[in-house]
């Protein structure tokens, strides 16, 4: 029956948290409390808090979260994320704070307006429709949910230009013109709706309930909505929606199947192992709570509770840093205006103190870092000590060669096949250097031999990966966060580098092929290869015979020459002194070869 309830609560959760693939659906939320023409509202900005978190824990792939926006700063959020919707399937926009309805229409107010007579409306304010031209681009759906329908004080104040104008409580209704366009009111048309008294209104703390329920049709989704709001109001209050969707369901989170709960498990630890992998998948305090709760004494629940510490510390970390830097620009803003002294050291002493809240949070955040790594090393050494633990490691592993038997000593979910590594699965804080050389390996940013340690070549594959993937992670350590990077990238960062003579080919290179007559050049492209000149053969003198050569020619002789070469059947040498070379048919001297031509002859006085 835990099983089962265990197998259960994890597939709705992680169909609640786990976006839809085939979707893109992106969301505005704004919250505007900060007024400064009227009475400041409690609860938008805490109600635009809630709703971004539920949002973003839904998986939607843009969440532009927006508080105490000015006219012009409105203006800007509406055209960028009109550019964002242009090819998104879902939009959803959330506006909490004052809104007004002039004669039929409804305007949503920046913190900065006046609002002084009537007309200043028109100048001043946004129309209702100008948020639903935004969603338009969105092609399955675009929800406008606007918890804007309050007691409004510009109506008590603001002057009458024609006395027969009316500005009515609440807002009025609407009528979307375009298909798949729900607009949800936190009150019907005419109505106020309540601030709250806690944290958030009724209004969004139903939405934050129901919205983002895995497969709920959101027409369903919404009237669970009214139902709670007019319960905690005691029926003061009814939300209420305007538009029209067609026949099939429409939920912000699609839904899951939930396979049935097979058999009991034989392994029991192999699921206990699944649990934990899938809650460091979705990686939320409320995954590990449930964790935790499903699983209290298991030997993963420590170690899933400082998961769960780490992200509050983080959590506390990213307040404690805006707070600081909410405080130090108030201060520079006070020393700019000039204000009082005593203004001046009440924010500078604000600004102090918040900072050193900021610093004391770093330190928490980096204090959790470490227990979570000494948790994860006394996991993985209590499972290896414990029958169960071997047990799961001969489950995962069924193949019966030598290797697989030395794998039976691992606990699957605590040290990852080195082979082919899991982004979601914990590692020791040894092993980290190592883990990180293999991911770095396998997105083609290292080259060399893997080590147990952190050498000068991964430092170098980091350099590699920081350069290709724009990011600026320390080279000098092998941190957990470091791994965690590289793990959640996938494929090829660092581009495939080949030697001279060869070309990337996918995840190989081969070696460059050219036709006959060219040849690989010095950058790799195929050239005409030159033919070159065989050297002409030396020309004879004129006083040198045919044939004859300067080697020939300058052949040393025994006796004293005339300075003349004489060259016949037997070869060529100098004309000895005295003596003379007879040429031409019939010279006297001259001899004939085989009734030709006359050779040559030395003749001696």
């Amino acid at each position: 029956m835990r099983i089962r309830l265990s197998i259960l609560v994890w597939t709705i959760l992680a169909a609640a948290l786990t976006p839809a693939l085939a979707e893109k659906r992106v969301a505005l939320v704004i919250g505007n409390s900060d007024y400064q023409n009227v009475a400041p509202l409690t609860n938008p900005s805490n109600d635009a808090a809630a709703i971004s978190s539920v949002l973003t824990k839904a998986g939607f792939d843009v969440v532009d979260t927006k508080s105490n926006l000015s006219g012009i700063e409105m203006k800007r959020s509406l055209r960028e994320f009109g550019n964002k919707v242009r090819d998104a399937d879902v939009a959803v926009i959330y506006y909490a704070g004052h809104g007004i309805e002039l004669e039929g229409t409804n305007y949503l107010i920046p913190v900065d307006a006046k609002l002084e007579i009537d007309t200043d409306v028109l100048d001043e304010a946004f129309p209702l429709d100008r948020f639903i031209v935004a969603a338009d681009p969105a092609k399955q759906l675009r929800l406008v949910i606007l918890d804007a329908c309050r007691d409004n004080p510009f109506n008590k104040t603001m002057k009458r230009t024609i006395g027969s104008r009316t500005v009515t409580r609440g807002l009025a209704k609407v009528e979307p013109t375009n298909p798949n366009t729900l607009v949800a009111f936190a009150a019907k048309a005419g109505s106020t709706a309540s601030d709250g008294e806690g944290k958030n209104s009724p209004f969004a703390t139903a939405l934050v309930k129901h919205m983002t329920k895995p497969g709920l049709d959101l027409r369903k989704a919404f009237g669970f909505v009214r139902d709670d709001v007019l319960k905690a109001t005691s029926n003061k209050q009814e939300p209420f929606v305007y538009g029209s969707l067609g026949g099939n369901d429409v939920s912000l989170v699609p839904a899951v199947a939930v396979v049935p709960a097979a058999a009991p498990q034989a392994d029991a630890n192999a699921a206990l192992r699944r649990d934990y992998e899938l809650a460091e998948r979705v990686g939320t305090r409320e995954a590990w709570d449930y964790f935790i709760a499903a699983h209290p004494d298991s030997f993963y629940a420590k170690l899933a509770q400082a998961q769960r510490n780490k992200l509050a510390a983080e959590e506390a970390r990213l307040a404690a840093t805006e707070k600081a830097k909410t405080a130090q620009e108030e201060q520079a803003r006070l020393a700019l205006e000039g204000a009082k002294r005593a203004e001046q050291a009440k924010a500078a002493a604000e600004a102090k103190a918040a900072e050193h809240a900021r610093v004391a949070a770093e330190q928490a955040k980096k204090a959790e870092d470490a227990r979570l790594e000494a948790e994860r090393a006394k996991a993985v050494a209590k499972a290896k000590s414990t029958e169960d633990a071997k047990a799961a490691a001969k489950d995962t592993s069924k193949d019966s060669s030598k290797e697989a038997r030395k794998e039976e000593t691992k606990v699957a979910a605590l040290t990852p096949d080195q082979s082919v590594p899991k982004a979601d699965a914990p590692v020791m804080v040894a092993d980290i250097p190592k883990q990180l050389q293999i991911e770095l390996r396998r997105v083609g940013c290292n080259t060399a031999a893997t080590s147990d340690t952190w050498t000068p070549s991964a430092q170098k594959a980091m350099e590699l990966f920081n350069k290709n993937a724009g990011m600026k992670l320390d080279v000098k350590v092998a941190s957990a966060d470091s791994l965690d990077a590289v793990k959640s990238k996938q494929g090829r960062i660092c581009p495939l580098i080949c030697e001279h003579g060869y070309k990337a080919d996918g995840e190989r290179c081969t070696r460059i092929t050219c036709r006959a007559g060219y040849e690989v050049g010095d950058d790799n492209a195929c050239e005409k290869i030159e033919v070159k000149k065989k050297p002409a053969p030396p020309v004879a003198k004129r006083d040198e015979a045919p044939g004859q050569t300067k080697a020939a020619s300058t052949k040393p002789s025994a006796a004293a020459s005339s300075g003349q070469i004489f060259c016949d059947g037997g070869g060529c040498r100098p004309v000895r002194k005295g003596c003379r070379i007879s040429s031409g048919t019939n010279a006297p001297g001259s001899s004939s070869v085989g009734g030709g031509a006359m050779m040559p002859r030395e003749i001696c006085d």
